[in-house]
């Protein structure tokens, strides 16, 4: 359909959602639909739902009926689309009659033809249901090639081009008793590797500089294609594309760390020595509960290793606190465990008691304000840790990549190479200089705080950092 008809996507959760959104932004850009960031100019929205935590499926149900407002001005046609209608398609379809159209999480590739058969007024599946409405229209296919869905698919740059998410593998084989994401995403699926770097080639090419790599569990990547895990030969092959300066890993789960994946990144310049390894708790009894597959002894044997090989590594962490049947002898022994392992960077999530999961039926579920307390007490303490970790750069010198400028500050903003995007800190640089988003140069610390760190630009550097 060849005319001016704007869709507005509205992506929500992780940053694998990101991934999803930009290839099917692609597939609508391709089909002849304008593409907008505004709702109030579309005439059709897509929300790219999330629903990993209680939390993140009421943002998805609000920003649906947020939209489904607009269907009294502008809006024709809403489509929810990927976590929550996989989860709750039986529900949601009963409940939300203001969506016009569902797709699964194995079925996104199908954007455009939902929306051309909306816009023709013939439903796949409609029918009179008695009140001169017809059915919403719903697509979903067997979760076994959910990884396929997407993966021929080019890309539409929706956020900064310098750094760009490289979705590897969906799905998971984890079975974590807290964890609902194999019920709606299925098993663990990499995607072929020929795949990937076809698309870091175009990603780089479009002006990435850095690539993050992320999945349900990023360092298991290619055992179910290859017979065995092939991350370290990933990691490799995408180093060698031009154009591409930092790789980044995120969610490494620690038992499926191998030693070649550490002596590739202790050895490969390209790859940060920044490991985003999420643990969820340090002991023992709580981990075995949980149905993770390691034990508070494996988990300082980790951190130590990482240390070991990588003197400068940084490491980010997640931890769930009130897991049910947490005692306040464990939260204790998990206090004193985060201060000895001295995590550069800690999230921690309050637990969610998920429907479906093996959990959620635990007896001994905990408090919401014995959670939210102990939660309180983790943060105070890592930023502690996280301000002492940040004072012993102050003289140091860092490689930044330049993400904008702040006026009002008169300073550039960065991120170095020991700091994620959209989760961790940020570096204010002095610089006299103007410099391009997406330039690396490299600054020295004066400054720190719990999270941020300030720099002075370094004179005299050669124009090929930037």
């Amino acid at each position: 359909m060849r005319d001016d008809y704007p869709i507005c996507l509205v992506s929500l959760g992780c940053e694998k959602n990101t991934c999803d959104s930009e290839k099917m932004l692609r597939i609508l850009s391709d089909r002849g639909y304008r593409l907008t960031d505004s709702p109030e100019e579309a005439k059709a929205a897509i929300v790219n739902t999330c629903c990993f935590i209680q939390s993140a499926t009421e943002e998805s149900l609000e920003t649906i009926f947020e939209l489904a407002e607009l269907k009294k001005k502008n809006l024709e046609y809403l489509v929810c689309a990927g976590c929550m209608a996989e989860r709750y398609r039986e529900e949601i379809q009963q409940e939300i009659p203001e969506v016009d159209a569902f797709l699964g999480t194995a079925a996104l590739s199908s954007v455009a033809d939902i929306l051309d058969t909306l816009r023709t007024g013939i439903t796949l599946n409609a029918k009179d249901s008695g009140n001169n409405k017809h059915e919403a229209i719903a697509i979903f296919r067997d979760k076994s090639g959910l990884s396929m869905d997407l993966v021929h698919v080019s890309r539409v740059a929706s956020q900064k081009p310098y750094t760009a998410y490289l979705k590897i593998a969906d799905g998971c084989d984890k079975r974590c008793t807290y964890c609902a994401i194999p019920l709606f995403k299925g098993a663990f699926q990499s995607v072929p590797m020929e795949e990937l770097l076809r698309e870091a080639g175009e990603l780089a090419d479009m002006g990435a500089k850095e690539l993050v790599l992320v999945a349900q569990e990023t360092s298991g990547y290619g055992r179910d294609l290859y017979g065995e895990k092939r991350l370290h030969i990933l990691l490799r092959k995408l180093s060698e594309i031009e154009g591409i300066r930092w790789i980044r890993l995120m969610y490494c789960y620690p038992e499926e760390l191998y030693p070649e994946l550490i002596r590739e990144m202790a050895e490969n310049p390209k790859v940060l020595h920044y490991l985003d390894m999420p643990l969820q708790h340090t002991e023992s009894r709580i981990l075995k509960r949980m149905g993770r597959r390691i034990t508070k002894e494996d988990v300082y044997r980790t951190v130590h290793e990482l240390r070991e090989k990588m003197p400068d590594m940084t490491i980010r962490t997640t931890l769930i606190t009130g897991f049910p049947g947490e005692t306040e002898e464990e939260h204790k022994a998990l206090l004193s465990a985060i201060t000895e392992l001295k995590f550069d960077h800690l999230g921690v999530f309050v637990y969610s008691q998920e429907e479906g999961t093996a959990a959620a039926s635990f007896p001994d579920q905990i408090a919401e304000e014995v959670k939210e307390a102990r939660r309180d007490e983790i943060m105070l303490l890592q930023q502690e840790i996280a301000l002492e970790n940040k004072k012993r750069l102050i003289g140091s010198e860092e490689e930044i990549l330049i993400e904008g400028y702040l006026p009002d500050e008169g300073v550039y903003v960065g991120r170095t190479r020991r700091d994620a995007p959209d989760v961790d800190g940020m570096v204010f640089l002095n610089c006299s200089r103007e410099l391009m988003s997406g330039s690396l140069v490299r600054g020295v610390v004066t400054d720190a705080s719990c999270y941020d760190l300030k720099a002075d630009f370094m004179e005299g550097q050669n124009e090929s950092t930037e």
